[in-house]
């Protein structure tokens, strides 16, 4: 089984001014002749971390991670003003012009995976390939599933009951209206409470097996906020995509080469969005990973993103001078 790629440090940092007054952080790594990739994360409001640069060869690569609007270490932090799906794919197209690149791969998991196919759909000639993990399709349904009692609830009414009951019984039935009151309210014990709920009740749903890691990497309080803050407001808006989410707009993909990780047991983004996906996408291959869920921290899901980087990286090796003799 693959593991991810030794740590590396940036060979730059950035701060990019972009609209609506915020700052985005991103810096690069591994070969600056590389191949680009743009690494998306999820949440939204997750921000990248130790990890997010270790999914690709950096002799290949030229990775790219960014910290999007309100999370990481881009400011103003936790923010959701001027923050929208829309204002996203503007940024990457800010970020692609600003750091020179013509074309480059698109890495994303989950809210990620969103970003990645929507700005694909508007931007097709700059993106040279995919690699999507815990697809997620911006549906009603899709929505209404993650903090729902008949939805991810029936598969963990214990942590689901855990999550309700930090909130009155007659605001339970509306657990996402509940939640963005009071992240988005004046009363900061509120907020936090609010915002730990959230964050545990996702980490539980992440994982085929409990993982201490996962719950400890979202517990964090300042990373807590962020999410929370950032994913209901995104979630509450129909994530900037609509009732029908991004599917209608799927076609635009046309022939672009992806390959979609999927676990078998994602309880966050159920399987069916990857068949979906893979239904409207046929030049993607769909990936079944048999004994994970949603997470990236998952060794099996790791396992199948980097050979699958590995894989895009061989197919565009020979469009990139990468300063290599073998």
């Amino acid at each position: 089984m693959l593991t991810l790629y030794p740590p590396i440090k940036p060979f730059a940092r950035h701060t990019i001014s972009v609209s609506g007054g915020h700052q985005l952080y991103v810096d690069e790594s591994g070969n600056p002749e590389g191949i680009p990739v743009l690494f998306l994360h999820g949440g939204p409001g997750v921000g990248c971390d130790k990890y997010s640069r270790r999914f690709f060869d950096p002799e290949m690569y030229r990775i790219i991670t960014w910290d999007q609007r309100g999370c990481g270490r881009s400011t103003p932090y936790a923010s959701i003003e001027n923050n929208t799906l829309q204002d996203m794919i503007a940024d990457m197209e800010v970020i692609r012009q600003q750091l020179k690149v013509e074309q480059w791969v698109l890495f994303g998991g989950s809210w990620g995976a969103l970003l990645a196919l929507s700005y694909t759909t508007k931007h097709n000639q700059f993106v040279l390939g995919m690699v999507l993990r815990g697809a997620l399709l911006g549906r009603k349904g899709d929505i209404r599933w993650l903090l729902d009692r008949d939805g991810a609830g029936r598969i963990f009414p214990d942590y689901w009951q855990a999550f309700a009951g930090h909130f009155p019984k007659d605001e339970q039935d509306d657990l996402l209206a509940a939640c963005y009151r009071r992240v988005t309210g004046s009363d900061e014990l509120a907020r936090m409470g609010a915002a730990k709920a959230l964050c545990t009740w996702d980490a539980h749903c992440a994982t085929l097996r409990p993982s201490q890691e996962v719950l400890d990497a979202y517990s964090d309080p300042h990373k807590a906020l962020a999410l929370a803050r950032i994913c209901t407001h995104y979630l509450a808006n129909h994530l900037f995509s609509g009732e029908h989410g991004i599917v209608d707009e799927l076609p635009k993909l046309g022939d672009i080469p992806g390959i979609i990780v999927h676990g078998r047991y994602d309880m966050i983004c159920p399987l069916e969005n990857a068949t979906t996906l893979q239904k409207y996408w046929p030049s993607a291959e769909l990936r079944i990973v048999r004994d994970a869920g949603h997470s990236t921290h998952e060794p099996s899901i790791r396992d199948a993103l980097v050979r699958a980087t590995d894989e895009m990286a061989h197919r565009f090796r020979s469009d990139f001078d990468l300063g290599m003799t073998s």
